[in-house]
């Protein structure tokens, strides 16, 4: 906690603050993450709340069956299903979320040919499949930032651990490191990736143990440097004279230093691996078929050239994510650089400070008359 409340944590906080761009932006993007956190209470085939027969029913968390609601079978209720609609209002009502469709949700009822334009059901239309396009976007949405996020987070502890190490002990560990790091780095990332998704069972798992390999390859410079840096600390072979082992050494006394360089590029790195899966799906080496992707909806934009409103949909989505991960990076860089000092904030003066302000000023203003003359 004392990491928060300190002079150099309270400036960072207050240099990123000054940065309405980028503090807005983190603001928006963290409503936008929530929001679709929760994305089956907005958009779901399912109702929020049942009340039938005197009973409440919470469809979302719990499945029920048609015997459940007076029907005929012992299969799942399906409350799109006039019959079970008219069942249930019979004898009670449904709280639907604000979307009636979840990210598979076919609709039979649409009028003409998918993709259908959009109307008041299909708020962004319908897909070649006759989906909700706007259901898509929002789970869509929270795939990509978990997917982004999970990705950052493996990749920077493995590039942190593999930098830190070559970076402190230098020598052969270094030498061995630098050429492993060349040869790994001269691979083509996208067109391995696309072989070892091809023959692998595609699912969010796989995807991601297979760009985590390339994933660690984006931090590895910058903290092998702050570690060969930071190693002739004074403080640092204070604490080798005294006999501190290594790994403490490199936890308490080099990695925050370290850690400067390595969060401003956090928000980069999160953006580079939403669109590396965007692109991956937009080639259909992605996640697995029918899986709420926005690069799957790009494809889908590409293909309908008639229904712009898929390719619109898709591009708006992905141009809001880059677009405010961007202005947050810039507003972290910002906050960790020395050199861009906002101006402090105004102190607040109170009543008594005033008053014993305006004292001092009148007992020195007798005293400025006799130096005048």
């Amino acid at each position: 906690m004392a990491i928060f409340t300190s002079p150099i944590a309270k400036r960072r906080w207050h240099n990123f603050k000054a940065n309405k761009r980028g503090y807005w932006s983190a603001i928006l993007f963290a409503i936008l993450f929530v929001l679709t956190l929760c994305a089956e209470l907005i958009a779901n085939d399912k109702p929020l709340l049942v009340q039938f027969d005197g009973g409440f029913y919470t469809p979302v968390i719990t499945t029920y069956t048609e015997q459940d609601f007076g029907g005929e079978f012992e299969i799942a209720a399906d409350y799109r299903d006039p019959y079970i609609a008219d069942l249930i209002n019979e004898n009670g009502w449904m709280l639907w979320p604000p979307i009636r469709f979840s990210y598979d949700t076919i609709n039979y009822d649409v009028e003409g040919p998918v993709p259908s334009a959009p109307t008041a059901e299909n708020w962004l239309g319908t897909d070649d499949q006759g989906r909700d396009v706007m259901a898509r976007v929002i789970y869509g949405f929270r795939i990509s930032v978990l997917f982004g996020l999970s990705l950052t987070i493996i990749g920077s502890i493995v590039g942190i651990l593999l930098g830190a190490c070559m970076g402190f002990f230098g020598g052969l560990v270094d030498l061995l490191g630098q050429r492993v790091v060349e040869i790994w780095r001269s691979l083509p990332g996208l067109y391995v990736l696309i072989i070892i998704t091809s023959f692998l069972a595609p699912s969010f798992l796989t995807l991601l143990i297979a760009m985590a390999l390339f994933a660690w390859l984006s931090l590895i410079d910058v903290v092998r440097a702050e570690f060969l840096r930071a190693r002739n600390f004074d403080h640092v072979k204070a604490a080798r004279a005294l006999g501190v082992s290594d790994g403490v050494i490199m936890l308490r006394h080099v990695l925050p230093n370290a850690m400067i360089a390595t969060i401003t590029f956090m928000p980069f790195i999160l953006s580079g691996a939403i669109t590396s899966l965007t692109s991956l799906d937009f080639l259909g080496f992605g996640l697995p078929p029918g899986s709420p992707s926005l690069g799957e909806l790009v494809a889908q934009g590409k293909n309908n050239l008639q229904a712009p409103w898929l390719g619109f949909s898709a591009f708006f989505s992905l141009a809001s994510i880059l677009i405010l991960l961007t202005f947050v990076g810039e507003a972290v860089r910002d906050a960790f650089d020395p050199r861009k000092a906002a101006p402090p904030p105004p102190k607040q003066v109170g009543p008594e400070a005033k008053k014993l302000a305006e004292q001092q000023a009148q007992k020195a203003a007798p005293a400025a008359e006799v130096a005048t003359q």
